[in-house]
């Protein structure tokens, strides 16, 4: 275990707010980071005077009070790739054009639309990914033939997916040819491998909700703050959650409050058509 003046280099890197910690050790296995000029393994721990760099870019520590954290919800357009990597076109964070360092909770396909969070928190990101919690992601969905008793019945029950079967899940038909899902699961472009198995094309799907957190009235790549109510709902939600599938110390599974200190009011996101110069601050890399 850490002492309180060393830590965990993916939580270093995390607490940062430069990417997850799932994120921190995949550039740790991509030889991507460095400690004093060193390539380090997982696990390995950070002392108070290393430098930590990521591609060179050296990784500042920050202060435990974490009053400053960021929580937004935006509202990801067609074509936008749920990706940090600064060198793919249309990426997240480019279309957000956040003021602040943050990074996507999850991800949408990149034909898919809907509600994503950002945050420059790690410790909440695996809360709120992790299957077992068992968190609602709800979508609405339109295919493009008529949809039937026995699709509904199926898509319900589970369909047979990537080596294994979905969980069951809560799916209504809306219309002729749409009808909304509630998953509790994430696995890679879940629900159209779920409509393709029985015959359907996915012609549209949204994200409206992730846990209590809905989508509303805003419009493609617009964002907001999540308020303080928002955020108190979310901290109960996964106060009993797990941040990795086998906790071995009972105050890794304490939660931490994530509190924004003043909600603010929901700001449009549009484009910037001018190309920004690289900088520091805006090197991000992919989840």
């Amino acid at each position: 275990m850490p002492s309180p003046t060393e830590k965990r280099l993916n939580k270093f890197i995390s607490d940062s707010g430069f990417c997850s910690r799932r994120e921190a050790d995949r550039l740790v296995e991509q030889n991507r980071v460095t400690i004093n000029d060193g390539i380090p393994e997982l696990g390995t721990k950070v002392q108070p005077d290393d430098i930590v760099k990521v591609d060179g870019t050296p990784i500042k520590p920050v202060k435990e009070d974490k009053t400053d954290r960021i929580y937004i919800a935006y509202h990801k357009p067609v074509g936008i790739t749920c990706t940090t990597e600064s060198r793919v076109k249309g990426n997240i964070i480019d279309a957000v054009a956040h003021p602040q360092r943050v990074f996507p909770i999850g991800r949408l396909d990149k034909p898919s639309e809907g509600l994503i969070f950002l945050t420059s928190d790690g410790d909440i990101v695996n809360k709120i990914l992790r299957a077992e919690n068992a968190h609602d992601k709800e979508y609405t969905v339109t295919v493009d033939k008529p949809i039937t008793p026995h699709f509904i019945q199926k898509m319900a029950q589970g369909i047979p997916i990537l080596d294994t079967v979905t969980q069951p899940c809560v799916v209504t038909q809306k219309s002729r040819f749409i009808f909304t899902i509630i998953l509790t699961q994430g696995l890679n472009r879940q629900i159209r491998r779920m409509t393709e198995y029985l015959g359907y094309k996915v012609t549209r799907l949204i994200r409206n909700r992730i846990m209590n957190v809905h989508l509303g009235d805003l419009k493609p790549n617009q964002w907001r703050n999540l308020t303080y109510t928002e955020m108190a709902e979310i901290n109960q939600a996964v106060s009993t959650s797990s941040k990795t599938a086998k906790p071995t110390d009972k105050s890794k599974q304490r939660t931490r409050s994530a509190l924004p200190t003043k909600p603010t009011q929901k700001r449009g996101g549009e484009k910037n058509t001018q190309r920004k110069s690289p900088s520091k601050n805006r090197n991000f890399y992919k989840k």
